[in-house]
């Protein structure tokens, strides 16, 4: 969420006035040390327009930074093929 949040250019505090939450609880939900409410969640997945499961997921995603490594410029197939 934090990924999301800094490409968007909203504070915590302004994705906690924005979904009726608290500026800590965002810090804390993006460290992964608290857990939100179904609806808190379902209103953060509102305000950035995406499903809940890209922001939440019973397995652990993936680091971001094996994520970009595995996607680096030698791997092919993270570009799409030509026709």
């Amino acid at each position: 969420m934090a990924v999301l949040r800094a490409a968007r250019g909203v504070s915590r505090q302004e994705l906690a006035d924005a979904v009726s939450g608290n500026p800590q609880t965002i810090g804390f939900i993006e460290r992964g040390d608290y857990t939100p409410s179904l609806e808190l969640g379902l209103r953060m997945a509102d305000f950035f327009a995406v499903p809940v499961e890209v922001l939440f997921s019973l397995p652990p995603f993936e680091p971001l930074e094996m994520a970009l490594r595995r996607a680096g410029p030698d791997n092919k197939s993270t570009s799409p093929s030509a026709p």
